[in-house]
C-alpha cells in the first residue's frame, strides 16, 4: 500500500512547493532565465539521484534506451512552468489557478485516455466531469 500512496504524497508536496516558487518568481526577471536556472538545478539533482540510486546499467546504456518522450517532455514542461509564471503575473490567485488548471486537465485527460489508451468513459466519469465544471463555475464566480 505504501508503494501506491507515497508517490501521490510526493506529487502533492512537490506541487505545493512548486506553486509557491512559481508565484514567488521575481516579476522583473525573464521567466525563461528563471527556468534555465530551474532546469540546471533539476538536471544536477536528477543526475545525482541517478548516481546514488545505483539502479542504472551505466549512463551510455541508459541513454540508449531513450525514445521521443523525454525530449518532448522537456519542451512541454517549459510551457507548463512558463504558463504558471505568466498566469500568476496576470493576477491569478495561487488558491485557484492550480484548481482551475487541474480540473480542466482532468477532463481533457479523460478524453485522452479514451481516445489513445482505450479507457472507458462510464456514467461515474461523466458525472465527475459535470461536477468539475460546476465547481469551476463556483470557484470563478465573482459578485
Amino acid at each position: 500500500m505504501f508503494s501506491y500512496v507515497w508517490p501521490i504524497g510526493l506529487i502533492v508536496l512537490s506541487n505545493t512547493v512548486y506553486q509557491i516558487c512559481a508565484k514567488s518568481t521575481p516579476s522583473g526577471i525573464s521567466p525563461f532565465i528563471s527556468l534555465t536556472v530551474t532546469y540546471l538545478v533539476g538536471a544536477a539533482a536528477s543526475f545525482m539521484l541517478y548516481l546514488v540510486s545505483g539502479k542504472g546499467e551505466g549512463i551510455v546504456k541508459e541513454l540508449g534506451k531513450l525514445n521521443w518522450a523525454p525530449f518532448v517532455l522537456g519542451i512541454v514542461i517549459v510551457g507548463l512552468e512558463a504558463g504558471y509564471i505568466f498566469a500568476y503575473r496576470a493576477g491569478w490567485k495561487v488558491s485557484t489557478a492550480a484548481i482551475v488548471q487541474s480540473s480542466i486537465l482532468g477532463v481533457a485527460l479523460i478524453f485522452v485516455g479514451w481516445l489513445i489508451y482505450k479507457e472507458k468513459i462510464t456514467w461515474n466519469v461523466i458525472v465527475g466531469i459535470v461536477i468539475c465544471l460546476v465547481g469551476l463555475g463556483f470557484i470563478n464566480y465573482k459578485k
